[in-house]
C-alpha cells in the first residue's frame, strides 16, 4: 500500500479533466468518447476524443478533414473516401449535404425507420476496431486528466492496431 492512505487514485473524468462531460448513460460520472473513422478493413484513418455528452455527429466533418493523404497510385494522393457508412447517430441532412459537397456518398441509416437497413454488414468493422482499441486498459478507462495525453494514447493505440492488422495480412 502506498502513501495514499489506502485510497485509489481518482480517474480523470471524476476530476473534470479536459474533453470530459456528463456520460449519457450514467449522468453522475463524467467521461469521454472516442470517435473513429476507419477504412473497409478496420484500419483507423482518423480519430479524436470529446466529452461524453457531445453528439457524435459533431465530429463527422472534423474526422473526414483529418484523414491524411493516401499514397499508392500515380498522381495526386487521395484524401477522401468514395463513400462513408455510419449509424443513426449521424443522420442529419446538414451533414449529408456537407459530405456530398466533398464528393463522398453518405450511407447513413435513417432515424425513425425500422431496423434492418443492412448497414450492419459494414458497421461491425468499426465496432471491431473499437474492441481492438479497448483491449488497452489505458484507453478503456481514462486515467489522464489532460485530453492531449489521452489523445496521444489513443493515437498510439491506433498505430498498434494498424501495425497488427497490416502484419497479419502480409
Amino acid at each position: 500500500m502506498g502513501s495514499g492512505g489506502g485510497r485509489l487514485k481518482s480517474r480523470a473524468g471524476e476530476k473534470g479533466g479536459a474533453a470530459t462531460g456528463p456520460s449519457p448513460v450514467d449522468r453522475a460520472r463524467n467521461g469521454s468518447k472516442h470517435h473513429l473513422l476507419v477504412d473497409a478493413t478496420g484500419i483507423p484513418l482518423a480519430w479524436t476524443i470529446t466529452g461524453g455528452n457531445r453528439n457524435d455527429v459533431t465530429q463527422l466533418v472534423p474526422l473526414v478533414e483529418r484523414v491524411p493523404p493516401v499514397r499508392g497510385k500515380v498522381g495526386r494522393p487521395r484524401r477522401r473516401p468514395d463513400r462513408l457508412t455510419a449509424d443513426r447517430g449521424y443522420d442529419h441532412d446538414k451533414y449529408r449535404r456537407e459530405l456530398r459537397q466533398r464528393g463522398i456518398t453518405p450511407e447513413i441509416a435513417r432515424r425513425q425507420i425500422e431496423h434492418g437497413s443492412g448497414l450492419g454488414r459494414a458497421r461491425w468493422v468499426v465496432e471491431r476496431t473499437f474492441a481492438w482499441l479497448h483491449q488497452f486498459k489505458r484507453l478503456l478507462v481514462r486515467y489522464d486528466r489532460r485530453a492531449d495525453i489521452h489523445e496521444a494514447f489513443l493515437a498510439i493505440g491506433c498505430c498498434l492496431v494498424c501495425h497488427r492488422r497490416l502484419s497479419h495480412s502480409l
